[in-house]
């Protein structure tokens, strides 16, 4: 069996901010109906109505991809007639151009090309900071610097889901990116972001590492786990 023991630090195709839209544009796409299929959407939205989120809050979604989970947020805010202002960032030109390509129809979207590491000072402050299957992409050092970055960002608190460390989800992973997808990115980073991924052990030590001790940590199915920051 493949050792799980420890996060793996392998970087992922998908890191290659570089990559022309023929390659990620699939990619995204994909990721886009698993989210909405395995309630990745639905956990964010019912995290932000316990805030609770309010008309005229600013929503910023870190690592957005190609933008589906803020496109699911602005359209369950305008079914509950929430006027929300919606900011993704991305560091890739190629997941910008594709978000915002997904979000035309949505006139209170928005992208920021901008490394939430390096470019952590030219990103402004938002109510709330959303941020999905994203950390992970992170060693422990940066996962540090992304935390402390999102809370000197955020005026209310943070949201984040990302993948639980655990052999069941990286063998279905496996099974379904070799079964369903020739995609090369798809078949490597698909199973590499569970190495990549975190046991609750993990994330409560780098927690106490960023200074932070106002949160809360549940898991979510299917093996991901929920954390919420609160900073007011």
């Amino acid at each position: 069996m493949t050792d799980l023991s420890a996060r793996a630090f392998d970087a992922e195709i998908m890191d290659d901010f570089d990559l022309p839209a023929s390659e990620v544009a699939p990619v995204l796409a994909g990721l886009g109906k698993m989210n909405a299929l395995f309630g990745g959407h639905n956990n964010i939205i019912k995290a932000l109505k316990k805030f609770p989120i309010q008309t005229g809050y600013s929503v910023s979604d870190w690592g957005c991809g190609g933008g589906d989970a803020l496109i699911a947020v602005a359209k369950w805010a305008g079914k509950n007639e929430l006027n929300l202002k919606l900011t993704g960032i991305d560091a890739a030109r190629s997941a910008v151009n594709f978000a915002l390509e997904a979000s035309a129809g949505f006139s209170n979207i928005n992208y920021l090309q901008a490394d939430v590491i390096a470019d952590a000072s030219l990103i402004p402050q938002f109510d709330i900071i959303i941020s999905s299957l994203f950390t992970h992409h992170f060693d422990d050092q940066d996962w540090v610097q992304l935390i402390k970055n999102m809370y000197a960002s955020t005026r209310k608190g943070i949201i984040i889901t990302d993948l639980h460390r655990h052999w069941v989800l990286y063998y279905a992973i496996w099974i379904i990116t070799h079964a369903f997808t020739r995609s090369k990115m798809a078949r490597n980073d698909g199973p590499l972001s569970v190495k990549r991924a975190f046991k609750k052990a993990e994330l409560v030590a780098l927690l106490k590492n960023a200074g932070i001790d106002n949160y809360n940590l549940t898991w979510r199915w299917p093996f991901r786990w929920q954390l919420i920051i609160r900073k007011s």
